[in-house]
């Protein structure tokens, strides 16, 4: 208790230092939600701003995560993780900062912690058509506008409470955007990501921001820390400026699996698990192969570490195949090829790398 009081102390007396008129428009739709199968959270963006993902999201493993949005105040997503790392839920952390903030009124945040609890806030003069919906709606709040006593015009902010996950958007073209999101999410099957994804294609299938696209995120992190930092985001990926930021974005997170495989299999290799590491290995190799936006060097290097870890398990004639392909693609493997053994990654063997680069 003693830790939480300090921290919202410091939480208050940070906001109080840091407000003013708010400055920085990013007017957008997104979603912060929480996998309750794998404990997964994450929040994923798109907007007609640059560089959305370096204001809008934030998440920590094991702690939570926060999309913070409209007339941005970035602040709100470190505070939110401290609050919430402390011991305080989503909703108590975010109503105790819209209440310590004078310009609450023209914010949007969302954030959910690592029991699903999720909060979102449209403030009442985001700018319309604005609103969010939160997954299984079972509270909600509201806050008068305060403004510094020049502002002569008056109106109410709402907060709800739900479980989750929470669809927000400010300055769309309609109504139809935060419900869409959340039909689509509810609706789609598989991991996060997938979900996460379908909802934002479905905000900008019904209209999305008024003004068109700009830049686009997605950033996932696991439910428990594992104490290696590095390990712990599942998905940390951002568009900043593209002609169709979904699109581009939906092709990172492709490749993302896919090397996530590719790195599964450096550890199965490392533990001795052979078949378990030609697995990983062949399904990185399966999800970028023929992909519309995937350039062809990128599974050259899929098939040729493959290839290496065939050889380092004495299956040289399996290998040759895929040596053969990745060389066809980029030549520039085979002139690395003879500089492998000695770093240790082939044997030191002159017959076995003449196989090799023979193909």
């Amino acid at each position: 208790m003693k830790n939480f009081i300090t921290a919202l102390l410091l939480t208050m007396t940070a906001i109080a230092q840091t407000q003013g008129k708010p400055l920085r428009p990013v007017h957008t739709f997104s979603i912060v939600a929480r996998d309750p199968a794998t404990g997964e959270m994450g929040v994923a963006v798109q907007s007609h701003w640059f560089s959305v993902g370096s204001m809008v999201t934030w998440a920590e493993p094991g702690v939570g995560a926060v999309a913070t949005q409209a007339f941005v105040d970035p602040s709100y997503g470190k505070l939110a993780l401290d609050l919430m790392r402390a011991g305080k839920s989503a909703p108590d952390a975010l109503q105790g900062l819209v209440q310590s903030d004078a310009n609450a009124d023209v914010r949007q945040v969302a954030m959910i912690d690592t029991e699903g609890h999720v909060a979102a806030f449209t403030g009442c003069k985001a700018i319309i058509a604005a609103g969010d919906h939160v997954g299984g709606q079972i509270g909600m709040w509201s806050t008068a506008s305060r403004g510094d006593g020049t502002d002569k015009t008056s109106c109410t902010s709402q907060g709800h409470i739900g479980k989750d996950y929470s669809t927000e958007a400010n300055l769309m073209s309609n109504d139809k955007i935060w419900p869409a999101m959340a039909k689509a999410y509810e609706a789609t099957k598989g991991d996060l990501a997938t979900r996460m994804l379908a909802a934002l294609d479905a905000a900008q299938a019904v209209g999305g921001d008024i003004r068109g696209r700009q830049s686009a995120a997605i950033l996932i992190v696991k439910g428990k820390p594992s104490g290696k930092p590095w390990e712990d985001h599942v998905f940390d990926l951002r568009v900043d400026d593209a002609p169709e930021p979904l699109k581009e974005l939906r092709r990172l997170v492709t490749l993302q699996r896919a090397y996530n495989h590719m790195n599964a299999g450096d550890l199965a290799t490392e533990k001795k698990d052979n078949e378990g590491a030609l697995r990983e290995y062949a399904a990185a190799e399966q999800l970028v192969a023929g992909v519309e936006g995937i350039q062809p060097s990128r599974y050259a290097e899929m098939m040729y570490w493959h290839a290496v870890a065939l050889v380092n398990m004495n299956r040289l004639d399996e290998s040759l195949p895929l040596f053969q392909k990745a060389f066809k693609i980029e030549p520039g493997w085979k002139t690395l090829t003879p500089r492998l053994p000695h770093s240790g990654l082939l044997p030191d063997d002159a017959k076995v790398i003449q196989r090799i680069v023979g193909q």
